[in-house]
C-alpha cells in the first residue's frame, strides 16, 4: 500500500492509497461489516450502517467523537480499479457537525476581547 497523496480540505482531509488488493476484495473490506469491523469498529461510528451507498464504488459512514465535544463528521470510501489490476482507494474524511463553524468562527476573529463571565 502507497500512500501516494494527502489533500486537505477546509473541514477535512483526503488520503489516497494504491493497493495491490482486486477491487472487489478492497469493496468487501470496506462495506461488510463483519471485515470493516476489524479495522474501522462500530463503537467509532454514530451509526454503523453507511449512510449511502454506490455498490462497488462508493460507501459514507456518519462518525462521531468518543471525548466532548462529540462532533460528527463522515468518512467516505471510494474505490476504483487501478492499472497494474489493484486498486485506487481515496478515503475522505470531512467535519459536517455545524458546531465545528461556529467555534472555527470564534477561533479566527482574536479582535475582540476575551469574553468575560460573571461568576
Amino acid at each position: 500500500m502507497n500512500d501516494d497523496k494527502t489533500e486537505k480540505q477546509r473541514n477535512g482531509i483526503a488520503l489516497e492509497y494504491e493497493l495491490n488488493e482486486p477491487p472487489q476484495k478492497v469493496w468487501r473490506a470496506i462495506s461488510i461489516p463483519e471485515f470493516r469491523e476489524s479495522w474501522l469498529p462500530k463503537e467509532a461510528l454514530a451509526d454503523p450502517e453507511a449512510t449511502s451507498v454506490t455498490p462497488g464504488e462508493e460507501v459514507r459512514y456518519r462518525m462521531r467523537d468518543n471525548t466532548p465535544p462529540f462532533l460528527e463528521s463522515t468518512v467516505t470510501f471510494r474505490i476504483a480499479p487501478n492499472a497494474t489490476g489493484g486498486t485506487s482507494l481515496r478515503i475522505i474524511h470531512e467535519l459536517t457537525d455545524t458546531r465545528s463553524d461556529r467555534m472555527t468562527r470564534a477561533a479566527e476573529n482574536s479582535n475582540s476581547p476575551p469574553l468575560m463571565l460573571a461568576a
